[in-house]
């Protein structure tokens, strides 16, 4: 029999308000989860982050500061970074006491040419009472800015590419093409004894390079700033000869007066470059630029210098740079006929001297057209990782990318560093992390393009594909 339910008897009904409770302390305890989880990775996060500027600050603490730069030191942090990375390396040393690190990580793909990032190790160096930190403290103050010589120029290059390089092999990213990473030493000082040589060596030919990144300019503005060719450097030394005499004594053709002649007919000439810079109707790239950086002449004392003496030498230094547009013959007469002619006892020396053109007698540069796809590939990675790029320009000084350029490489002057003022060589030179840690987020995208990149319309390893 089927038991009847009495009337009288209770009915067991949930409680509303206590079920609701339930729900709230379940959606309580859920958010905290959710609150705790996200604490415990933005703890990662900032973690993280503070690892990638450690290491940042620990390159930029090594006094590699030209002429006795700790070019040592500094070899031992990249390998000891490029072995915690499994990249392969090699020290090379065409200067003894000067080495030059050579990285590798292989490609799937030997038959492709590879991706070369080039970066130097020394820097130029710092007057330190005129800093408001010291210049190899690396100081990071409240504003996020990393106080360093060498902080725009351009070991945040350097150390990007491999932290770049460390985010894409954490994501499992294999390369096809092989990518090398050489941080060389003395750009500063011309790159004779780094760059140069290497370009020039039997290891360089090996390494099949199909594309070159080196050095930029931080932006002031939002745009980053890319460059296709450089000044070629010309370091001119002017001297003049004259009798010798009284401080008293007025007579012609003294070496003093001959030498002044010539400073004012370069300082005419560096105005009518200038003021076509000052007027818009060329860029600073785009002028032959001429800076006096010495001058000597007189006969030293311990306490000074001997004034009733007209000296019967004086020498001035300038430091010349020449763009791949202009006429350098034109300027080559210009020193002999004007500037330093025989005729006032004049003679003149050139240091390092650069040709702007190439073998064939064109103008070196590396074209930012669809003839080039490592440009189009460039535009499109900076794009994708939210950049902005200027027009290309004409680097106004000299980079190790003219050695490569050189060899008919395509090379790319490219540091990515937007909303920053230009410091390179000044003091109290800065790179604010916000904007070193944007640039690794860039050079991981482009170096991802780079290394997947395959021209199936060309032959894989033909130079045709540059």
């Amino acid at each position: 029999m089927s038991k009847k339910l009495s009337l009288s008897q209770p009915l067991k009904h949930k409680h509303p308000k206590k079920e609701k409770g339930k729900e709230i302390r379940k959606m309580e305890l859920s958010f905290h989860l959710c609150i705790i989880s996200l604490l415990l990775l933005s703890s990662k996060s900032v973690a993280k982050e503070s690892e990638i500027i450690s290491r940042f600050q620990r390159y930029l603490q090594i006094n590699t500061a030209q002429p006795e730069p700790q070019y040592r030191e500094a070899a031992v942090f990249i390998l000891s970074e490029a072995a915690s990375l499994s990249l392969e390396s090699q020290t090379l040393e065409f200067v003894p006491g000067k080495p030059l690190v050579l990285l590798k990580w292989p490609g799937s793909d030997p038959s492709l040419s590879s991706v070369l990032l080039n970066s130097h190790t020394d820097v130029v160096p710092a007057e330190h009472h005129k800093w408001t930190h010291p210049p190899f403290s690396a100081h990071l103050d409240s504003k996020g800015d990393i106080y360093a010589r060498g902080s725009q120029d351009m070991k945040c290059v350097g150390i990007q590419y491999l932290e770049a390089i460390r985010r894409l092999k954490a994501s499992g990213f294999e390369p096809k093409r092989s990518v090398y990473l050489s941080f060389v030493p003395d750009e500063e000082i011309g790159g004779l004894a780094g760059a140069e040589k290497f370009a020039e060596s039997d290891v360089f030919k090996g390494l099949n390079v199909g594309i070159v990144l080196d050095e930029g300019l931080a932006s002031p503005t939002e745009n980053y700033r890319t460059f296709y060719a450089e000044k070629c450097p010309m370091w001119l030394v002017i001297k003049a000869t004259g009798a010798p005499g009284h401080g008293a004594k007025l007579y012609d053709n003294t070496a003093m007066e001959n030498l002044l002649k010539s400073i004012e007919s370069v300082r005419r000439f560096r105005a009518s470059q200038f003021d076509l810079v000052k007027a818009g109707l060329k860029a600073e790239g785009e002028v032959i630029s001429v800076n006096m950086v010495f001058l000597k002449a007189g006969t030293p004392t311990p306490t000074g210098f001997v004034m009733n003496l007209q000296p019967s030498e004086a020498e001035a230094g300038f430091d010349i740079r020449i763009p791949p547009t202009a006429d350098q013959e034109s300027l080559e007469r210009r020193i002999a006929e004007e500037w330093a002619p025989s005729s006032r006892n004049m003679t003149f020396m050139r240091g390092q001297k650069v040709s702007v053109l190439d073998d064939s007698g064109r103008p070196i540069l590396t074209a930012t057209d669809s003839s080039n796809p490592w440009w189009g590939l460039l535009e499109e990675a900076v794009k994708k990782a939210n950049g902005k790029l200027g027009k290309p320009e004409i680097f106004p000084a000299s980079t190790d990318a003219r050695y490569f350029r050189q060899l008919g490489l395509p090379a790319i002057g490219f540091s990515p560093m937007a909303n920053t003022p230009i410091l390179l060589h000044d003091h109290n030179e800065f790179l604010n992390k916000d904007e070193y840690l944007k640039g690794i987020e860039i050079y991981e995208s482009i170096i991802k393009a780079y290394a997947s990149y395959v021209d199936h319309g060309r032959s894989a390893g033909s130079r045709d594909e540059l």
